[in-house]
This record gives structure tokens, sequence and C-alpha cells, in this order.
């Protein structure tokens, strides 16, 4: 294994679960990081769909959804930390209250505004609506990163938003050329 920049900027990329990792959170998740710098880094978990759907959210939050097919949509469980807050990734399109611009291409916004836009079929074609997000303090995720627990990849928005969520671990890993079904939970412990 090559050595691992741990001081690069990690924002827009994805995480990838290797397979050691069993933390029940994390087991197989690929995390789209939003956020990375020296502070620490915040990310959303891109393929753990929850059992709730968009339109039972919006319900809770009275939101009238004229859009049956975001209604549908799974709500994923985007990592452990504020749970019950909502969190969408989309396409980097529209003005909305709180939004976080991670690529030329990628936003992350949490405000209401922009899910009333989607229940009436308005706002960005491609969204991924999380609950929860993952964070890691100063230095935790370069730490881990090290431990073998993380490997990095570029973030692929097809991958994110149109590959099945079961697919997507797998789909991440074979962006850096591994068939992570190959590697075992017993590397490296010989």
């Amino acid at each position: 294994m090559s050595m691992i920049d741990v001081t690069a900027n990690l924002t827009n990329s994805f995480l990838i679960a290797m397979p050691g990792l069993t933390d029940p959170f994390f087991a197989r998740t690929v995390t789209y990081l939003c956020q990375h710098g020296p502070e620490g880094a915040l990310g959303i978990i891109i393929n753990r769909p929850s059992d709730l759907t968009l339109g039972e959210v919006m319900q809770q939050m009275d939101i009238d959804v004229r859009n049956e097919t975001i209604g549908q949509m799974p709500v994923y469980f985007g990592g452990p930390v504020q749970a019950e807050r909502g969190f969408v990734l989309h396409e980097s399109c529209g003005n909305w209250n709180s939004t976080l611009r991670v690529s030329d291409s990628i936003s992350l916004t949490t405000s209401r505004d922009i899910l009333e836009a989607l229940s009436v079929g308005e706002g960005p074609r491609r969204v991924l609506v999380a609950l929860g997000y993952a964070g890691w303090e100063k230095g935790q995720l370069e730490r881990e990163i090290v431990e073998n627990s993380w490997l990095s990849a570029p973030a692929d928005e097809s991958i994110m938003f149109d590959y099945a969520p079961a697919q997507r671990w797998k789909a991440a890993a074979e962006l850096m050329g591994i068939d992570i079904s190959l590697l075992t939970s017993q590397a490296g412990h010989g």
C-alpha cells in the first residue's frame, strides 16, 4: 500500500469503509465528505437507506407532498451525529437559505426551503436526503486513515445518485481499481 498524504484535504471525496472496520455505524459504508480541514471533517453516509420515506419526513414537518416520486424517495442514515436533523446532498443549483457548496457540482443544504421546493416537483433533480451526519474531530479522520479503516477515493456523482445503495460500496472502491470483496478483514493482522 502506498503512503497516504494525511495532510491532503479530502473535501468532495468518498470515504470507503475497509472490511476491517466493524463499527456498526460505519461497516461497509461510503461516506461523502462535505467538509474536511484542520478542525475536523463532516460527511454524509450515502449507502444506508433508512425505513423512512421523504414523504413521511415531510409530513412530520407539515410540508404537503404533491410530488409522489419525491414522496417515495428513501431517507438515508447520514451518520450518528444530530440524527434528527436533515441534510440534502444535491446538484448545485438554486439559492437556498443554508447551503454549503462542496464542489462546483455538489452542495449540501440544511434549510427547509429546499424540501418545500422538492415537495412540489421543483428544486434540484438529483438529491439524496439524509438524517444525521458523520463527524470527526481534529486529527481523528487522519488517524483512522493511517490505521487503514478508510480508503479515500474521488467522489463520483453517478455512484452517489444513480447506483442502487447496495452497489455503492463496491462501486466506490472500484474507482480506485480495488475489488473490495477480495480484501479480508484480517489483512495486516497475520
